[in-house]
């Protein structure tokens, strides 16, 4: 039997053939099989932009290439002098999406379906579109709106986890639809994206890189899975491999500040001497240091006063000296000896660490509401930070807001692989909630 013909990109691009959304599709699967086609795209893209004449159809067929190259806003301009159809308005909808112009995406997108695009990929388009312009709501009417074959397609089952994620709905329902998506579509990239950000929160390191792999060996590749691949390279130490993640980002967004920020962080890392197994009794310390102290037997005066100045985990008693914890209400020497063997049996001791926090820290709860009580209380996880600085969190045994907002800013740029992006990130996190880190 003879083989099928290989499809032939630079033809795609510069012959007057048939262009629509399978030709498309043969492009990004060719690229996506091997990268090097990327060039021979690149390469007829600018062919087919010297042509001194260029039809309707053919300003479509460039619109749409550039699109696939990154070139939003070239992109926006050919194809706004092109025929006006289906595909112009949907790929002008797609590099405002890109753009992170959301309302004229939504504008497109609409255009779109009435210019006769199919309607279900137009709606989905309009509910991430909107839920990325921060009406989640809203965009859970638009896909509760379809019905049909599609709500069993990847794309709705990972827009819909996207959205009930954004609405702060339940986690295993979240992670549920995303596995859903990938049964229907294993190389779907928002969908792993999707699935490995929900791993990558709770731990599951291995399991997240696999998945952002399968996501980035896409064309395009979703952006988000590669800087958070290029991170969890960087915290094995793989530099090389993280700076090609974020020199992959560059190559098409090369004005992406995260991108660029990180890869420099990258350069200067792969030189620098580190000690892994000093790194290694750090990490393993962190993780003794977040031991709730409810793990512990104790008495229930213990626990009461511990919990009421908020003492919450190992860590906490051994940045407190056995004076502060003499000094709070109804705590006496005989909840002090219970402690103080409790944290000899892990060889810890009162006042160990007290050097990580400025004296006279400690707040009585009087001169604290019932809500600043319960705000600082809060896991770290609520903050739903990045790969790079949740392990930043790890490492310095910071388990609470009320662990964080005790720390500086120079405390935090201590910590290994975390930089000024990262410290941005924690301090708009903790602006949002009306906190602030020590000393700011």
């Amino acid at each position: 039997m003879a083989q099928t013909a290989e499809f032939d990109l630079k033809q795609t691009v510069l012959m007057n053939d048939a262009f629509g959304p399978r030709e498309v599709r043969q492009m990004q699967e060719a690229i996506a099989r091997d990268f090097s086609r990327y060039a021979v795209l690149r390469d007829a893209v600018g062919e087919l932009q010297g042509r001194e004449e260029q039809t309707p159809a053919s300003q479509v067929r460039l619109g749409v290439c550039l699109y696939l190259l990154g070139r939003y806003y070239r992109a926006i301009e050919v194809l706004s002098q092109a025929d006006g159809g289906a595909m112009a308005r949907y790929y002008q909808a797609k590099c405002h999406f890109a753009r992170q112009e959301y309302a004229e995406a939504v504008e497109h997108y609409t255009a779109a379906e009435k210019a006769g695009y199919n309607s279900d990929e137009c709606a989905l388009g309009r509910a991430d579109a909107i839920r990325c312009g921060g009406d989640a709501t809203a965009a859970l009417k638009t896909l509760d709106t379809l019905s049909g074959a599609v709500e069993q397609t990847a794309e709705y089952l990972a827009q819909r986890a996207a959205t009930v994620s954004a609405l702060g709905g339940n986690t295993k329902e979240v992670v549920a639809l995303y596995e859903r998506a990938v049964e229907a579509d294993r190389n779907h990239p928002g969908a792993l994206f999707g699935l490995a950000l929900e791993n990558d929160r709770y731990g599951n390191d291995d399991t997240a890189m696999e998945l952002y792999n399968r996501a980035v060996n896409r064309f395009p590749a979703h952006v988000g899975s590669l800087v958070n691949l290029g991170l969890l390279h960087e915290d094995r130490e793989q530099y090389d491999k993280a700076a090609q993640c974020y020199r992959r980002v560059l190559d098409v967004y090369p004005d992406h500040q995260r991108a660029q920020l990180f890869f420099k962080d990258t350069e200067a890392s792969h030189g620098q001497y580190y000690d892994e197994d000093a790194q290694k009794k750090r990490d393993r310390m962190g993780q003794v240091m977040n031991v709730p102290v409810t793990d512990f037997e104790l008495s229930v005066r213990s626990r009461n006063c511990l919990q009421k100045i908020g003492i919450m985990t190992l860590g906490d008693l051994c940045r407190c000296t056995e004076s502060e914890l003499l000094a709070s209400k109804n705590f006496g020497e005989t909840s002090l000896v219970e402690i103080k063997e409790m944290l000899t049996t892990k060889g810890l001791r009162l006042g160990q660490f007290a050097h990580d926090r400025p004296a006279g820290e400690f707040i009585e709860p009087e001169s604290l509401s019932p809500d600043e009580q319960a705000m600082l209380g809060r896991p770290i996880s609520e903050l739903n930070l990045s790969v790079r600085a949740r392990k930043c969190m790890t490492r310095l045994a910071i388990n609470t807001l009320s662990d964080l907002t005790r720390r500086t800013g120079d405390d935090l740029l201590e910590c290994k692989n975390f930089g000024v992006t990262s410290l941005n990130e924690v301090r708009e996190k903790l602006t949002v909630l009306g906190l602030k880190l020590r000393g700011e």
